[in-house]
């Protein structure tokens, strides 16, 4: 019952909070008591997956099924695997931070905190159905319930275009599910054909696998891969992604593109791969190459833009093409550093979205032209973004760097020209980030954004020296408060000890994409998991 309890508990907290709109308070607290609660459970999951079980062959642990539709074969069935349950654990992490960012959020007129809290624990709770669920008609049901919230944090709490962000959100997620649900129904009748009893059972799909006609293969893959592909996103199913992450509001951009955009990298390694192993290799070329060119689309589109939200949504794509290119190029140790890109990128851009939100609400302004020198009146918050920076480009010694690390070194001995060509990737990383913090965090105090802010606080006479009024005053554009630096402080830590002690997590996570490779049914490349 472990999973149904952490799946619930969210819905649960989400339906105590919404009623409490008058006061926010306590809305509040108990939004994020419900959310302390997850994560202690989470960690009671965590340790109660076995490593050794999983290398011995048990594919998923803590399982649990019950009837759901008889007359379809359906099961409400929960169980993870190593993959699953780093995704489960990035989730319950990042929803307390998210909730200690929101906390003084000023929302839209008309909007009330108990209202935006309940959608976070709503957005959590369907998550983990997501990552949990071992049935694949269920797994469709929590793939488009998920929408749900998102939609309505984006719409009923963004930015200026927050309407047309959510609908175009919405649509391109709905379209997708929609052409999954297709394959969905494919199949289910293919299953019919060659069980006793047609199933959506992922353990008995999985195993029929080999036998289905590459190009029956090849139409069920499609459909799936469309709606993975937009939610990932990869070029060109993408656009989405820059409106959507800049008109939402912080907390709900940093479950976006740390969390909620992983399920189409996860469904890639849970579904496409296992369940459609001869059109994964046929068509794997095809998406290698969609891969590298998200790669360097997205880093040379974040070079240029002027908006940092969608400066942080544009790298996202970047990094989702390592991401996928990890994936397709089969081998275990490309898999483990996918799976393990997928934590890393939601703590690191989690992260920078966090730092660029905290300046948004210092100066008002989502433009990088309007903030300067920032690290002479706020050196903590420079500090904060630096390390998150840093973490982008994955620096040695930063969490991102031994996933990508493993990425490449995973993907060359299948893929060379491939992987080169996404290694010119890093190279941009480190042109976008580090030109970002030098035009917003150094040199002399300027900007619309920091010198508006300042002169507010301090009077007309402020911008005679307004690095020094704003010491001085100890107002205008300050630097971290006690609760930003407790929010900021747990993914510090995360990207330092993730970056220099990765392997338990990768413990977790090898047997199971060991177990992906052996589904496919491809042997290990030189240089896999054991050397």
């Amino acid at each position: 019952m472990l999973l149904l309890i952490l799946l619930v508990l969210p819905l649960v907290g989400a339906l105590v909070v919404a009623p409490l709109k008058g006061n926010a308070r306590l809305a509040k607290l108990v939004a994020f008591g419900f959310a302390l609660a997850s994560l202690v459970l989470t960690a009671v999951t965590w340790f109660s997956y076995s490593v050794a079980d999983a290398a011995a062959g048990t594919r998923f642990q803590l399982e649990l099924a019950v009837p759901w539709i008889p007359a379809f074969g359906t099961q409400f069935a929960l169980g993870v695997d190593g993959i699953a349950l780093v995704m489960l654990a990035l989730i319950a992490v990042l929803v307390p931070i998210v909730m200690g960012f929101s906390w003084e959020e000023k929302l839209p007129e008309g909007r009330t905190a108990a209202g935006f809290f309940a959608l976070l624990l709503t957005t959590q709770g369907l998550l983990v159905g997501v990552f949990a669920a071992t049935d694949v008609f269920l797994f469709y049901v929590f793939f488009e319930a998920m929408l749900i919230p998102m939609y309505f944090m984006i719409g009923r709490f963004g930015g200026p275009r927050r309407q047309y962000a959510a609908v175009k959100f919405f649509l391109y997620s709905l379209l997708g599910g929609l052409i999954m649900l297709a394959s969905v129904i494919g199949l289910y009748v293919v299953s019919g054909n060659r069980l006793d009893q047609a199933t959506f059972s992922w353990t008995e799909l999985q195993a029929i696998a080999a036998d289905v006609p590459e190009s029956t293969q090849i139409w069920l893959f499609l459909g799936f891969f469309v709606a993975f592909a937009i939610k990932a996103p990869l070029v060109p199913f993408h656009t989405w992604l820059p409106d959507a992450g800049a008109e939402a509001p912080v907390g709900a951009g940093v479950l976006l593109v740390g969390v909620l955009d992983k399920v189409g990298t996860f469904g890639f390694l849970r579904y496409c791969l296992p369940l459609f192993p001869l059109a994964s290799q046929r068509l794997a070329p095809l998406v290698l190459v969609l891969a590298v060119i998200g790669v360097l689309y997205g880093a040379l589109l974040a070079v240029g833009q002027t908006d940092m939200k969608r400066f942080v949504a544009y790298t996202s794509i970047a990094h989702f093409g390592f991401i996928a290119l990890g994936i397709f190029a089969f081998s275990t140790q490309a898999f483990a550093g996918a799976t393990l890109y997928m934590v890393n990128h939601g703590i690191s851009t989690g992260m920078l979205f966090i730092v660029v939100g905290l300046l948004i609400a210092r100066g008002g302004s989502r433009l990088v032209g309007d903030y300067g020198g920032v690290s002479k009146i706020a050196p903590l918050l420079a500090g904060a973004f630096l390390v998150a920076g840093l973490s982008s480009l994955a620096l040695p010694g930063t969490n991102s760097f031994i996933s990508e690390f493993l990425v490449l070194v995973g993907s060359f001995p299948r893929q060379p020209v491939f992987t080169i060509l996404a290694t010119v990737g890093i190279i941009f990383a480190a042109l976008y980030v580090l030109w970002m913090y030098q035009r917003t965090m150094q040199g002399p105090v300027r900007g619309a954004a920091v010198l508006g802010a300042l002169e507010r606080s301090g009077g007309p006479g402020t911008l005679l020296d307004p690095a020094v009024s704003a010491k001085r005053d100890g107002s205008g554009f300050p630097d971290l408060s006690g609760r930003e630096i407790a929010v900021l402080t747990p993914l510090i830590v995360m990207i330092i000890v993730l970056g220099f002690f990765p392997g338990p997590v990768l413990e977790v996570i090898n047997p199971s994409v060991m177990a992906t490779l052996n589904e496919v049914g491809l042997a290990d490349p030189v240089g896999g998991l054991s050397r």
